[in-house]
């Protein structure tokens, strides 16, 4: 190996699209660590390998002591477009880059998110159920319902949220947006109707679809309160970060009827624990976060990583990917 190569982290969960564009350079190493690597496991790994130059992160996290470990850290990236587990403070005061993949994995996250209204507004599982298990005769005493002519209201209307939009737009339903950052004018010419105040438009949603990033300011977004201002014939959908929803109190609007339904690809803890109170609800569907995680968005996302990486080593950086864009010049 020469000296001037970069050596750059890549998790293995990295699929081959991404890995070829990297392996085509002579410039580069790569160097290849588990997906659920431990924090301090990850940590010695830098060390052993310093300099590291870049890393292609999965759910592993980063920030001070990695940075520290790594030595000549030049571009932290994510295989995704959640990065609530990057300390980002701490890259911007080395003036490293974090960078995600962009919208290559939106358009299956807003698939998940129209999949799990549908499936429960259609009753989809009691549906399945009451054939196998020799109920079709009670079958019109538990009526599905429509899409058609709803309301739905999205939190959040960045590359996953507009596209849930368009979607559900088809579906024929009313979309409303609440986004505090995002002229109500976009909004509008996506043909959708901006609502300034979260509070007095949930009363009047039959869906509420939550694309808003996990920060400060939205951790426990959707506690008892604002739970208690939805219909009793609404439905939440969370394909967002785990969090948002305060578990606790969306368990006992479910239990108590309070809410119809909730479809849940994201957890306040990741794996939750056996035996979750959740999953022994029947108006209850949820999957282990993997709304973004499809065959195609795996490969979109590991290449577009890719492409991140390189733009960083070029000089080049791709700047509607960089999160923390006070490190660009």
């Amino acid at each position: 190996m020469t000296t001037n190569k970069k050596k750059i982290l890549i998790t293995e969960s990295m699929s081959k699209p991404g890995r070829a564009l990297l392996k085509e350079r002579d410039d580069i190493e790569l160097i290849e660590f588990p997906n659920m690597i431990s924090a301090k496991d990850f940590e010695a790994l830098l060390k052993v390998q310093a300099p590291v130059h870049g890393v292609a992160l999965g759910a592993t996290r980063f920030g001070e002591p990695e940075l520290e470990a790594s030595r000549d850290m030049k571009v932290v990236t994510r295989i995704g477009v959640g990065f609530d587990a990057v300390d980002v403070p701490a890259l911007s005061r080395r003036k490293v880059p974090l960078m995600v993949a962009g919208s290559a994995n939106s358009p299956s996250v807003a698939e998940q998110a129209l999949f799990m209204m549908l499936t429960l507004a259609k009753r989809g599982a009691e549906m399945h159920s009451l054939v196998k298990n020799g109920e079709w005769a009670t079958r019109l005493g538990r009526l599905p319902y429509d899409l058609y002519g709803k309301t739905v209201l999205i939190v959040g209307f960045g590359r996953i949220g507009t596209r849930t939009a368009k979607r559900c737009l088809a579906m024929e339903m009313n979309v409303q947006v609440f986004d505090p950052f995002k002229a109500a004018a976009e909004i509008k010419a996506a043909g959708c109707e901006p609502v300034g105040d979260l509070d007095a438009a949930l009363p009047h949603a039959d869906f509420v679809s939550i694309h808003c990033p996990k920060s400060p300011e939205t951790i426990g977004l959707f506690n008892a309160a604002r739970l208690g201002r939805m219909k009793p014939a609404a439905y939440l959908i969370n394909t967002a970060r785990g969090g948002i929803v305060e578990e606790a109190a969306l368990y006992d609007a479910l239990k108590s009827g309070k809410l119809a339904g909730a479809g849940l690809d994201v957890f306040e803890q990741e794996p939750p624990p056996h035996g979750h109170s959740l999953f022994e609800l029947p108006n209850v569907i949820i999957a282990p976060h993997v709304a973004g995680v499809t065959r195609e968005a795996v490969d979109r996302m590991s290449e577009q990583t890719a492409l991140n990486i390189l733009s960083v080593l070029d000089g080049e950086p791709i700047r509607q990917n960089v999160i923390n864009h006070d490190v660009l010049g």
